[in-house]
């Protein structure tokens, strides 16, 4: 998983976690389910054109407002490979690790990125390429410790890994 790769979507500032996930649909906890209503209040059309592999591309504080984690796992199970924000609100960054989705943070990534470009991703280096207009930005590395939780698929497959030996 060290090259992430797909199309980005383009979303604003401030995309809180009902923006991500509506309230109306946290009586699941079923991925499957969120997955259907994933960025529904944001962009109605989403979940429904986003394939495998695609890439959401935000502003600043992304995934504000409540702590549910509900919303990274909607977007996982979406397919998203992984978000590119410019920053992310703190419970959000968190619960994305633990269910094992990369989220990186790029204010230039960004601001530039417009959807529908190609975007690559490497894991390691925090290497940002967009493909459609030949750029590359740099992203805040994540740690080798996070990209171990983010391959096991989260932090409770990482623990549970790593007790079995």
């Amino acid at each position: 998983m060290n090259q992430l790769r797909g199309k980005a979507w383009k979303f604003g500032d401030d995309i809180d976690t009902d923006a991500i996930i509506p309230a109306r649909y946290l009586n699941t906890s079923d991925p499957r389910e969120l997955a259907a209503h994933c960025m529904e209040d944001a962009d109605p059309s989403f979940a429904g054109r986003v394939q495998p592999g695609d890439v959401i591309v935000a502003g600043k504080n992304f995934g504000c407002g409540s702590s549910r984690e509900h919303a990274p796992i909607a977007i996982k199970a979406a397919g998203v490979s992984c978000v590119i924000a410019a920053s992310f609100a703190r419970i959000f960054y968190r619960n994305a690790f633990n269910i094992g989705l990369p989220i990186f943070e790029s204010p230039e990534a960004a601001a530039k990125i417009q959807e529908g470009d190609e975007v690559a991703v490497d894991v390691e280096s925090g290497t940002i390429t967009n493909l459609t207009r030949n750029e590359q930005y740099r992203a805040t590395p994540v740690p080798p410790f996070m990209q171990e939780i983010i391959a096991a698929g989260g932090l409770i497959n990482y623990v549970a890994r790593r007790l079995n030996g």
